[in-house]
């Protein structure tokens, strides 16, 4: 056994320390600026049993196996996994080997890293003959996944991947210290291997390396450069986009914890940007990457610009923002892109706090089972109000129609403008006049209606259901007060984003348009449709690019070539009806016109 120090540790150990020290303050800052009942809950979900188990298990999926990946694109999936197990195997093994071997280093913690120097063969360390396979099998296992990443720089496309992030200069040197640090720890566990021992990777490469350079001396410089390649990449971590590896070890457990931004780079807010991984895969999710221009105004240059504090473009970028929420459907940490928007909004310093409420329509309210509540954009789009009408007094529904002569809003457009201040007035006013009409359901026809009001306005606790119509109108098939007749139609169904993505309504809808027509679905559906680019979420986007951005979800709806599209959408409906080639009908208009 040789001495238990050599200098060649040195510079891992001082990498080590610093990114300890600055994950550790990074995590008591963020923990620190939670408001105190989110700190508390927090906590307390850290000694709750399901909780805790639930922790461990996202971590373990999510930042080890990385499991969205796998289903979005194997290659893609098994490339981030292969290098972030098969670290942690290494890790976990070169542990166990020290302990099993050399148990009274353990108190060295640079020890169980470059054991393979330290620890000469003896009959103890033959007798690890499984250890040095595994080491071998995880080893390669890792360099797989380091090659597939450099090939990945120069054809992503083979990865799933049209376009991918353009790396900072800091963001390369942490990207090359990576990829060098394996290979040179095989390198430098190749030349000690006659010395301390390994499997079917690193005995052959002994056998090369001894019988080609001749001289033992060598041994030394190569673990020196393994230590430094680790150094230089603990260094720079921070400052990087590999800060998600102990970002989202964070992340995860605060958001099991039922956690929300409540300020707009703080707490949660601060620990999401972090985690960001900069992988790229929101680019091409992103509905406004159809025209090139807008890539680099996507969540995960928005995630970089916040960290690097470039006011202008955090405001440019978070104003272009369609609030779709693709980005976060697809991100493998799930990173709420739309939330982070509406956050960075918030800072804004208006002008004027005008009162909203005070538009409020006074008209009075009638009282009935059920409130129907059309909200503005189906106002706009009075085919969809009269066609849900025909429906109900079809079913004979008892109803009544609370904004029929308009002058209500929920407040999500004040809200995705960050004025939430002036959204909550105006939606305490709202709330008063459906408590007014004694209503046991609340029918919506717009999803961003449904949405705000689903989630912001505690209607529930009145005994209020809040519904959608395309499932409310599915109710009322199922239970045989409506009886619509089947066509030879083939529809594609579009899913829109706040009732999709948004709520996750999926079913219902495609469930009700089979009971009138034929159903064929668009390419990219479900949680990953493509936001038809109307919405209200973009407060500078113009009309021409809004064109552009249309015609490709249209193309995307069309590549099986229906007869016509239905969606379950106000804004949706107006928007694809501008520049589409074949009939564009809301749901309620397809099941009244067939029954």
């Amino acid at each position: 056994m040789r001495p238990d120090f050599h200098p060649f540790v040195i510079p891992f150990c001082a990498g080590m320390f610093f990114v300890l020290g600055y994950c550790f303050f990074g995590i008591f800052n963020i923990i620190f600026h939670l408001p105190r009942r989110d700190r508390r809950r927090f906590l307390v979900s850290l000694i709750n049993p399901v909780t805790a188990w639930k922790n461990i298990r996202d971590i373990f999926l999510n930042c080890l196996i990385h499991v969205k990946l796998w289903k979005r694109n194997p290659l893609l999936g098994y490339m981030h996994s292969s290098i972030a197990f098969g670290w942690f195997m290494l890790i976990v093994l070169g542990h166990l080997e020290v302990f099993l071997y050399a148990p009274g280093h353990l108190s060295k913690f640079y020890y169980p890293i470059f054991f393979n120097f330290f620890v000469a063969k003896s009959e103890e360390t033959i007798g690890g003959a499984v250890l040095f396979f595994l080491m071998d099998f995880f080893l390669l296992v890792v360099l797989s996944g380091i090659t597939l990443a450099i090939i990945k720089r120069v054809r992503s496309l083979w990865f799933g991947m049209r376009r991918t992030t353009r790396p900072s200069v800091l963001d390369m040197v942490g990207m090359y210290s990576l990829w060098a640090i394996f290979p040179l720890r095989l390198l430098a566990e190749g030349f000690t291997a006659h010395i301390s021992g390994g499997s079917f990777l690193i005995i052959p490469l002994n056998w090369m390396v001894r019988g080609f350079l001749g001289n033992e001396i060598n041994m030394v410089p190569t673990w020196w450069a393994y230590s430094i390649a680790l150094s230089v990449f603990m260094f720079v971590l921070p400052f990087t986009r590999y800060m998600h590896i102990p970002a989202e070890m964070l992340l995860i457990p605060l958001r099991n914890a039922g956690l929300c931004i409540r300020h707009p780079r703080k707490g949660f807010a601060k620990i999401q940007v972090l985690s960001c991984p900069g992988c790229g895969v929101c680019i091409d999710a992103c509905p406004m990457s159809a025209k090139k221009a807008n890539i680099k105004d996507t969540t995960v240059y928005l995630n970089r610009q916040i960290r690097r504090r470039n006011e202008k473009r955090i405001e440019e970028i978070s104003d272009k923002c369609l609030m779709c929420g693709k980005c976060t459907a697809v991100c493998q940490v799930g990173v709420d892109g739309p939330v982070i928007r509406q956050a960075q909004r918030s800072l804004r310093k208006y002008a004027l706090g005008k009162d909203y409420s005070a538009a409020v329509s006074p008209t009075p309210v009638g009282k009935a089972a059920v409130a129907y509540f059309a909200g503005c954009m189906t106002q706009l789009t009075p085919g969809i109000s009269k066609a849900v009408e025909s429906l109900l007094k079809k079913a004979g529904v008892d109803y009544t129609f609370i904004d029929r002569e308009g002058g209500l809003c929920c407040g999500r457009p004040l809200m995705m403008a960050g004025r939430i201040k002036e959204a909550r007035e105006l939606m305490e006013k709202t709330r008063e006049i459906i408590l007014a009409s004694e209503c046991r359901t609340l029918l919506l026809s717009c999803p961003i209606c449904y949405r705000i009001f689903k989630e912001e306005y505690d209607l529930e606790k009145e005994g209020i259901e809040v519904i959608h119509h395309s499932v409310y109108l599915y109710n009322l098939v199922q239970g045989g007060r409506l009886k619509p007749s089947r066509s030879d139609i083939h529809f594609v169904y579009h899913d829109p984003c706040e009732l999709g993505r948004g709520s996750g309504i999926y079913e219902e809808p495609r469930k009700l348009l089979r009971t009138s027509a034929y159903l064929v679905e668009a390419a990219k559906n479900r949680e990953e449709s493509v936001c038809c680019s109307g919405s209200l979420g973009s407060l500078t986007l113009g009309f021409a690019d809004r064109k552009e951005l249309t015609e490709a979800a249209l193309r995307n709806l069309t590549s099986d070539i229906p007869d016509a599209i239905a969606t379950a959408c106000p804004l949706c409906r107006s928007t694809f009806r501008r520049y589409s080639d074949i009939p564009v009908s809301d749901i309620a208009e397809v099941i009244d016109s067939r029954t």
